[in-house]
């Protein structure tokens, strides 16, 4: 890695945390420079303005979450089911660290992307697409190894997996009340067990 990269890499991760809790439209040049010890100067050389930066840094933030997330849906786990547990119990036992960290980035951002900044509207769009599928895709290998109800619909029940987290996540900050969130985890639990999972005659 470059000098001027891991000058990059540095503004990025001094700043994560920064956007993520003031927001991406509401952190200034000053702030940056604040939580990096950089001069305006360097931030420039380096970013061609501070949307630039915003975008670089949501990008960063939303593959911590993915590769978390990952984790929890990958090979480790043996059958399906226990795969979309373990997404739920991820959320379980990661509320605390996200929510001092500013809340789910993928949330957060979304809330800002409108059309006055297009490039991270659709950075955000592509980014709940891609959590869509990976669920998605799960649901659909649990119903050609048996496991899952082959008659349900698995594209539905990826898109509503991910509402009904992040409405949580909403609530539960929001309020900050962390029972919202348990009681979606709950909800997606009950359907992974009842709805999804085929269940013995």
């Amino acid at each position: 890695m470059s000098k001027a990269e891991k000058t990059k890499q540095f503004i990025i991760e001094k700043t994560a945390s920064l956007f993520n809790t003031k927001g991406y439209m509401s952190t200034s040049l000053s702030d940056i420079t604040e939580a990096t010890g950089l001069t305006k100067g360097s931030i420039y050389g380096n970013f061609g303005n501070k949307d630039e930066v915003a975008l670089e840094v949501y990008k960063y933030n939303s593959s911590l979450l993915s590769k978390s997330m990952a984790r929890s849906l990958g090979d480790e786990f043996p059958t399906t089911i226990d795969k979309l547990n373990a997404f739920v119990n991820f959320y379980r036992k990661s509320w605390k660290a996200v929510f001092e960290s500013g809340g789910c980035p993928l949330m957060n951002a979304a809330t800002e992307a409108d059309d006055t900044f297009p490039t991270l509207k659709k950075q955000v769009t592509q980014s709940f697409e891609g959590w869509i599928k990976k669920i998605t895709d799960v649901i659909a290998d649990g119903q050609k190894n048996g496991e899952i109800d082959p008659d349900i619909n698995a594209d539905e029940y990826g898109a509503l997996f991910i509402m009904v987290v992040e409405g949580g996540i909403l609530l539960a900050k929001t309020t900050e009340e962390e029972k919202y969130l348990h009681l979606a985890l709950d909800r997606v639990s009950f359907m992974i067990d009842k709805e999804l999972k085929i269940l013995p005659s």
